[in-house]
């Protein structure tokens, strides 16, 4: 699948929410899983968006507010990994799914380590926070969609300490957008339908 219809595919399935405000779908295309995770859909995800003090999270320091769904999630999509038998995962999230798909990435690759995983954030807040050093080849196969001047993809502020893990790609042009228009699915749409 090229990012355009990756993304595309992300913006557009059925999600299933749970309690603990976490919303995934996953389907399988031939020996392929994917995991998808849904942009943020009411005022208890945009709490948590801004709920960005860090928290411990499996030997790192992240984002507390996606840290709590993630953890609600986890056993659902552990359970959807394991009964898939597929070794190919592909994980995508749009903005607060973005930060979601972060975490899944790097939990599917340390308890599921004969999978190959690969990740993708379209518009993906920063969720780590400080340098990693040897850890942060846990998210060497995540990608960062980044519409330029997209203010979600600056937020919490790298002086705080946070950082985007895994590659960071560029689309669009600076000045193009306003910093929230940026952020806008139609333009992100736009913008990697230029690039694929």
């Amino acid at each position: 699948m090229t990012m355009y219809s990756l993304f595309l595919r992300c913006l557009n399935i059925t999600y299933t929410h749970i309690e603990g405000d976490g919303s995934y779908a996953s389907e399988k295309i031939g020996d392929t899983l994917y995991l998808y995770f849904e942009k943020s859909n009411g005022k208890n995800d945009w709490k948590t968006n801004l709920n960005f003090p860090v928290k411990t999270h499996r030997g790192y320091l992240a984002h507390r507010g996606f840290v709590r769904v993630w953890e609600s999630l986890a056993a659902d999509i552990h359970k959807i990994v394991k009964d898939s038998a597929c070794s190919k995962i592909t994980v995508t999230g749009y903005s607060h799914g973005g930060a979601l798909a972060l975490l899944c990435h790097e939990y599917i690759l340390s308890v599921f380590p004969a999978a190959t995983v690969v990740g993708y954030g379209f518009g993906t807040p920063r969720v780590v926070w400080g340098f990693l050093g040897n850890k942060r080849h846990r998210w060497d196969n995540f990608t960062v969609i980044r519409n330029i001047d997209d203010i979600v993809t600056h937020l919490p502020p790298a002086f705080l300490g946070y950082r985007h893990m895994g590659n960071l790609i560029t689309v669009g042009q600076r000045g193009k957008y306003s910093s929230i228009d940026a952020h806008r699915e139609e333009n992100i749409l736009r913008e990697l339908k230029l690039v694929n």
